[in-house]
């Protein structure tokens, strides 16, 4: 049993941020960023990676002075108060278990299309959900050992697949000396305009922001933190070392694959866009294996994460206790039970539109990227509401400089972000209030945290 407890190492840690981290951007839509930058697009992912990095600094520091699960929801109740702490949980937890749903449901119409099934089927959608949740459910079950095995052995899968593909695309260029890297900034649109505009500064930060949601994940790396080995040590070198090694991934495979045919990364029709890229039938068989490894591993990754949250909140009595129990192998099951039950129903809910739920993930993303650098200048200082480990290491650098600059970028993030698209969709050329969205950002943002604040009321008054 004692072997079944086994926490989470460094490199175990490493590995799961990447698995968090690494999903199906980079292998189904990394022509999105080109056709806003163009051939600058490899270098406009190494700058998001830089952006990234400064804003999974923040969390680092967190992790220094707060050491329980939880990630965003520990430091900002430790900092800011019950209160504060509850928003952030509630809205975080709400927001994450709807991604994993969002992510679940691309794993299963990813496999659907690639098997040559239909997509669209709810059926079929469905009973693939349900399959997939089972077997995650079962990896947890067995216990944090064999969880990370399978997160670290589907983390190396998709690492593999990447770094396969940039070999061989460096082979194809020495080989055969191509370089059409520039034809993606002649390409034309059906109005006969150029399909990439010039790069002004405003289109280069839009570029940037767009490349940077492919590193976003870090954040809830921390929600395990008592799962694994001296996490105050652990996740400040993790966070950084983990994205330093995606934005090398992410450069090189941006790169070899606008040398070699930037117009079928920008306009291929696939389910698999980067695999339209080389024409090696092999090549193109370890891509789309490696998407499929990489949207299973994500799912895992989630699967271990998300119920640690609301796991948390139960531990400080912020809702019910029950959500704190864990089983013999250390999986807190009627918390990961909750979580499943909101990954599965909302988006059914929503006839699996994505477009219509990804509004709370995206905002969720801000509040804590507002209020995690403001707790570490909080806690550098003492001002924390809450008591944080005795004797943290603090760093005048990262804990304010760092952190101020992350809350700049984050200001800048919401000053870029496409509000007006959130809310509305267009039908047939006539543009109207996106009614999913709206409910989605009232229950998640408004109904759910009153409602939590009410029961940690009344359990308040009884007691």
């Amino acid at each position: 049993m004692a072997e079944e407890k086994k926490k989470i190492g460094f490199w175990s840690i490493v590995l799961l941020t990447i698995n968090a981290i690494i999903g199906t951007g980079i292998f189904l839509s990394p022509g999105g960023v080109a056709k806003l930058s163009g051939s600058l697009a490899p270098f406009i992912y190494i700058c998001a990676a830089v952006f990234a990095a400064v804003l999974a600094l923040s969390f680092a520091s967190a992790s220094r002075y707060v050491v329980k699960n939880g990630a965003a929801y520990a430091y900002c109740e430790a900092a800011f108060g019950e209160n504060a702490g509850l928003y952030v949980g509630i809205t975080r937890f709400v927001a994450a278990s709807i991604a994993w749903g969002v992510m679940a449901t691309g794993v299963v119409k990813t496999a659907l299309q690639i098997l040559g099934q239909d997509s669209s089927d709810k059926g079929k959608i469905t009973l693939g959900f349900l399959l997939l949740m089972t077997i995650l459910l079962v990896i947890n079950l067995v216990g944090t050992r064999v969880l990370t095995f399978v997160s670290n052995l589907s983390t190396i899968g998709k690492l593999s697949a990447l770094a396969i593909t940039i070999l061989a695309g460096f082979y194809i260029l020495f080989t055969t000396h191509v370089n059409r890297i520039l034809e993606v900034d002649q390409l034309l649109n059906d109005a006969g305009e150029k399909l990439v505009p010039p790069l002004t500064s405003g289109g280069f930060v839009t570029a940037v922001i767009a490349a940077f949601y492919a590193f976003t994940g870090f954040e809830s790396v921390a929600s395990g933190a008592s799962d694994m080995e001296e996490p105050e040590k652990n996740l400040p070198k993790a966070l950084p070392l983990a994205i330093s090694i995606i934005a090398l991934i992410y450069f090189g495979i941006v790169f070899v694959s606008m040398m070699i045919d930037p117009v079928a990364m920008v306009s291929s029709k696939d389910v698999v866009v980067l695999a339209a890229v080389f024409q090696n039938p092999l090549i193109k068989n370890i891509i789309i294996l490696g998407a499929l490894v990489s949207m299973f591993g994500i799912n895992v990754a989630a699967s271990f994460l998300t119920p640690r949250v609301i796991e948390a909140m139960a531990n400080d009595g912020q809702v019910p206790k029950l959500f704190a129990k864990r089983t013999g192998r250390d999986l807190p099951l009627p918390a990961f039970l909750l979580t499943v039950l909101l990954a599965i129903v909302i988006p059914m809910a929503f006839n699996y539109d994505m477009r219509g739920i990804m509004i709370i993930s995206s905002i969720s993303r801000f509040v804590q990227f507002v209020l995690v650098p403001l707790a570490v200048i909080t806690f550098y200082y003492g001002k924390n509401r809450k008591p944080i480990i005795d004797n943290p290491k603090k760093n005048f650098i990262l804990d304010v400089p760092v952190s101020l600059l992350s809350l700049v970028l984050t200001l800048l993030l919401l000053a870029k972000f496409k509000w007006a698209a959130q809310f509305s969709v267009t039908v047939d050329g006539v543009t109207k209030p996106n009614l999913y969205a709206i409910f989605a950002m009232i229950l998640g943002y408004i109904v759910l945290p009153i409602l939590v604040y009410l029961y940690r009321s009344s359990k308040k008054k009884a007691s």
